[in-house]
């Protein structure tokens, strides 16, 4: 039979309403171009191989302080090119378990975008967002529709559309969770 996957604290943030929508909110946290995974978890740390102590580390070196502040679902907001540099997946996963909802940049790095969804940790391409969104506005995400609504000033952004396979992905908690359920579904109970 198959296990119901475990929830991090990142994960309280996704709402599934009849497993078709996946809703987040929260505050913007923002950043500017180029934030490689260094700034997102400084190397001196990649020791550790437990997220939640990962989390405590999470742009240590470019916001101290900033895993003491951020609240469950809050939004970083970024610039070109998020998440360049090394190709780890401790980026996504300090700043998943951290507690932050989701990444809005105008551009990723491929293999922070590809960790990134990996890991079940949703993050959404749009220009015009990443531009007018301000330090400490109120997000809303609709990940299914990729709607983004500032609530502080009452403007409405539309990201990338994120592909029916990769939301499925998202929903699933992982790339690793989303293998083993399609297994189960499947019938398929080897190696689930």
């Amino acid at each position: 039979m198959c296990e119901s996957r475990g929830m991090g604290c990142g994960d309280a943030v996704l709402k599934l309403e009849g497993n078709t929508r996946m809703n987040i909110e929260g505050r913007v946290w923002k950043f500017g171009d180029h934030v490689d995974t260094d700034m997102i978890i400084p190397a001196r740390y990649l020791n550790l191989s437990d997220e939640h102590e990962l989390a405590k580390h999470c742009f240590a070196d470019l916001r101290p302080g900033f895993v003491k502040a951020v609240g469950v679902g809050d939004i970083v907001v970024g610039g070109v090119n998020f998440g360049c540099g090394s190709s780890r997946e401790h980026a996504p996963w300090a700043m998943k378990a951290a507690g932050v909802g989701a990444v809005i940049a105008k551009t990723f790095a491929r293999i922070f975008y590809r960790n990134a969804f990996n890991i079940g940790f949703p993050i959404l391409e749009s220009e015009a967002a990443a531009d007018a969104l301000r330090e400490g506005d109120r997000v809303s995400i609709d990940l299914t529709t990729g709607t983004i609504v500032d609530r502080s000033h009452g403007r409405q952004f539309f990201a990338r559309p994120i592909p029916d396979f990769m939301q499925a992905i998202l929903r699933a908690g992982g790339l690793v969770n989303y293998l083993k359920e399609s297994r189960c579904a499947s019938g398929d109970r080897t190696g689930a």
